[in-house]
């Protein structure tokens, strides 16, 4: 391992055998998946790993993101990770090829993030989805009538007296802004230290 280059998120080793059991769940065996702010590569890596017919196409917003993600991938070797690429979601014109995937996964962006990138990413996945594909976010979430655990509460005031413009998201208002993309919420699984893996997909 290249201490220099591969970045480390002891978060994302933590949380990524339970993110990967829900994936095989929701996506086929065989499939073409875009990563949306991949980090570090930890995820694209070890998912790619684990399922060899998956192929794998990282993006991040931040250029200096893709030197750790191609270590990554080349650290695992398995060749279905292709290069990173740089992809801003509030970007009309997403620079992906093929253009359609059968999922496209995002996790830990809508907290630090500009609200806006939520409608962004809902608009972004609607037009490069498969008819059958799912968008899956993944992160911390308020809901209306579940209790916040403290950790998260102290979370988001630690994120919003950071930047005014981030904050944990109330997953009712995701829902509406994936509605206004034709995208409905297919699935809610509960995941450990309070996040939620959510999947979306077109309406019926």
């Amino acid at each position: 391992m290249n201490a220099n280059i591969m970045r480390l998120s002891p978060a994302a080793e933590r949380n990524k055998r339970p993110i990967l059991s829900v994936l095989q769940q929701v996506l086929p065996a065989q499939a073409r998946v875009l990563e949306i702010a991949a980090g570090t590569g930890q995820h694209a890596a070890f998912f790619a790993a684990s399922m060899p017919h998956w192929h794998w196409q990282p993006t991040d917003a931040v250029a200096d993101a893709l030197p750790s993600i191609r270590a990554w991938a080349a650290d695992v070797g398995t060749g279905n990770v292709l290069p990173p690429r740089v992809l801003d979601v509030m970007t009309p014109a997403w620079p992906v090829q093929p253009a359609a995937f059968d999922g496209i996964y995002c996790a830990n962006m809508l907290h630090i993030a500009p609200w806006a990138t939520c409608a962004a990413l809902m608009q972004g996945a609607a037009r490069h989805l498969a008819p059958q594909g799912v968008l899956i976010t993944y992160g911390p979430y308020l809901e209306d009538g579940v209790p916040t655990s403290e950790g998260n509460l102290a979370f988001d005031a630690s994120l919003r007296h950071e930047n005014a413009a981030w904050g944990i998201r109330r997953r009712e208002d995701v829902e509406q802004m994936a509605r206004k993309a034709g995208l409905v919420l297919r699935e809610r699984h509960a995941m450990p230290a309070n996040n939620l893996l959510l999947v979306w997909g077109r309406e019926p």
